[in-house]
């Protein structure tokens, strides 16, 4: 991994892609076939994300690595990685969430039904997002993960 607390262009720009992506096709996903969405809704919703997990992208990425090497001191196991990416994903994603969803005129319901759910997949999303996000580092060759094959 980079250096801590030192901002790596290559990092930010695989952070960045990773988010944009994932939370695009995770979110509308949710969003229409759990949380009972309209379609335009959902669209308007993964639209405004755009530009907000752009802003995101990278804090996100600094956030989850601190969880894990945290996670790593309680545990080395593997399953603990996964567990971090978890905790990090609903601990950091959920209010952001709930924001952009009350920016686009959902209801209370639909609000709570939608981060709610979001929370209780994230058990998946965060453990898959770790996987697409580590991926994405790999592919942009950012210090410390492209040597990781």
């Amino acid at each position: 991994m980079s250096v801590k607390g030192q901002f790596n262009v290559r990092n930010a720009a695989a952070d960045t892609f990773a988010m944009v992506v994932f939370s695009f096709i995770t979110g509308m996903l949710i969003e229409v076939f759990v949380s009972g969405m309209t379609f335009e809704q959902s669209l308007a919703s993964r639209t405004l994300s755009i530009p907000v997990n752009i802003a995101i992208a990278w804090p996100y990425g600094v956030f989850r690595d601190f969880v894990i090497r945290s996670g790593h001191r309680l545990s080395p196991a593997n399953w603990m990685k996964g567990l971090s990416d978890m905790v990090a994903f609903v601990l950091f994603q959920s209010p952001v969430y709930a924001a952009i969803l009350w920016v686009v005129g959902a209801d209370v319901d639909q609000i709570i039904t939608a981060v709610t759910s979001n929370a209780v997949i994230s058990g998946a999303l965060g453990v898959v997002y770790g996987l697409f996000l580590d991926s994405c580092r790999r592919m942009f060759r950012v210090p410390g993960y492209y040597q990781q094959a």
